[in-house]
């Protein structure tokens, strides 16, 4: 009897969530067959078969909460596994086809799922109660038969949030009833208990990742002394040298110059002339990083996510836009890995992307600086005493952690920042 246990995952991540089965108990699974898909704090994560065998049993529910080396599933092995069918097959009618064979297997794995009483008897239709434990669980302690739960799942499989939302369906029918049914009362009721009674709401429960980066933000308020500076760049040269550059570098590199790599670069100068910026506590020592591995904010389908451009000092241009396209493009189709993730040693978000004009970025931890860009909009700026004109401009805001970082040093950095970006040649000598 083989287990499937939960691998390790992350020097940072000792647990996560069951997402989805991908296999059922019953079914036969070869070695390296994905079983079961795990939501962490960062990325899902796919754990696959060790040895070839049959699914026996399925310790944790869709939605339980794993830890690292628990068991969650126990396989039969190969071996073991082809002994007991034989006589099974032996004992079924000469007439029947070969391949029907695997149906007492298929039929244990839907007596087990769903109650005898619930399954129907029309051959594949089995498949429509297939359910979680957790679900299962959930649906003996609320009296709910599997049968009547909708579900949106495309395989027809009932998880425990389904039985959750078709309770709540029933109870809010079942208190709607009751109001229906009591007779008129000259009093009025209060307002706490007559607020939004009967208003439609939408119950959705929190991702895993959105539940941690909650978390983590309301965390890193509490603990860091967070303080925010602020500045503006004028971006006429950047902009007049994108568009010099930009088609010859497309056909030279084959992606786009962006103001991504621009500001990349010019962070990883200042990191350089302020090194604090590029350090974490660490109980009583601060641990000061002589690596640049610059996290870039990107916005995922189940919440923000900040995946990590490698040796950002040592990447040219090309190199730091080509690793942000690759990693966004990830990102976009949850392909992120851990080890995109990890490790990085300062932040930049950019806000404008969405037409944010200023905000205030929270840090991420244990990171004790990052960076916020914002929209690009003309405004009227002073160039001397006798001129105004008008200068597409951006506010910059650096959040940083007041415990190790100075508000001098703090400025200082931001102001490097805005001086090799209006004059971005110099960080070609920088580089």
């Amino acid at each position: 009897m083989g287990e499937i246990k939960v691998p390790e995952l992350a020097e940072s991540i000792s647990e996560g969530t069951v997402a989805q089965w991908l296999k059922q108990v019953g079914d036969f699974v070869e070695k390296g067959d994905y079983i079961v898909e795990l939501e962490t704090d960062k990325v899902n994560v796919e754990i696959t078969a060790e040895d070839s065998g049959v699914l026996t049993e399925l310790l944790a529910g869709e939605g339980d909460t794993v830890q690292v080396g628990e068991t969650i599933a126990r396989l039969e092995a190969k071996e073991g596994a082809s002994a007991p069918a034989a006589p099974k097959a032996e004992e079924k009618p000469a007439e029947e086809a070969p391949k029907q064979e695997a149906a007492p297997a298929q039929q244990k794995t839907v007596e087990e799922v769903a109650p005898a009483a619930e399954a129907p008897q029309q051959g594949n239709q089995k498949q429509w109660l297939i359910a979680s434990p957790a679900a299962r669980k959930a649906a003996r302690e609320r009296g709910i038969k599997l049968d009547q739960v909708p579900t949106t799942d495309p395989l027809g499989r009932v998880r425990k949030h389904d039985i959750d939302s078709y309770a709540d369906q029933k109870s809010n029918e079942q208190k709607q009833q009751a109001q229906a049914s009591k007779p008129a009362n000259p009093v009025s009721p209060s307002p706490a208990a007559s607020e939004n009674s009967d208003k439609p709401v939408e119950r959705e429960r929190m991702s895993r990742r959105r539940q941690t980066i909650a978390k983590r933000l309301v965390e890193v308020q509490q603990t860091a002394a967070m303080l925010t500076t602020f500045n503006e760049v004028d971006m006429t040269a950047v902009m007049a040298l994108r568009k010099r550059r930009k088609d010859k570098f497309f056909e030279q590199h084959d992606v786009r110059l962006g103001f991504m790599s621009f500001f990349t670069k010019a962070v990883v100068v200042a990191l350089k002339k302020y090194p604090l910026l590029n350090a974490e506590i660490q109980g009583n020592e601060l641990l000061i990083k002589k690596f640049y591995d610059i996290g870039i904010a990107v916005s995922a389908p189940d919440g923000l996510v900040v995946p990590v451009v490698r040796d950002a000092d040592r990447k040219t241009f090309a190199g730091i836009e080509g690793s942000i396209v690759d990693l966004a493009k990830k990102a976009r189709d949850n392909k992120l890995s851990l080890k995109d993730l990890q490790g990085g040693t300062f932040t930049i978000t950019n806000g404008g992307v969405f037409g944010s004009l200023m905000s205030t970025p929270i840090l991420n931890g244990p990171q004790v600086g990052i960076l916020g860009m914002h929209k690009v909009q003309l405004r009227p700026v002073a160039i001397d005493e006798e001129r105004i004109e008008n200068r597409p401009m951006m506010y910059i805001a650096l959040s940083y952690d007041h415990r190790i970082v100075d508000g001098k040093e703090a400025v200082s950095f931001l102001a490097t920042v805005k001086e090799l970006l209006e004059d971005p040649e110099s960080l070609l000598l920088e580089g």
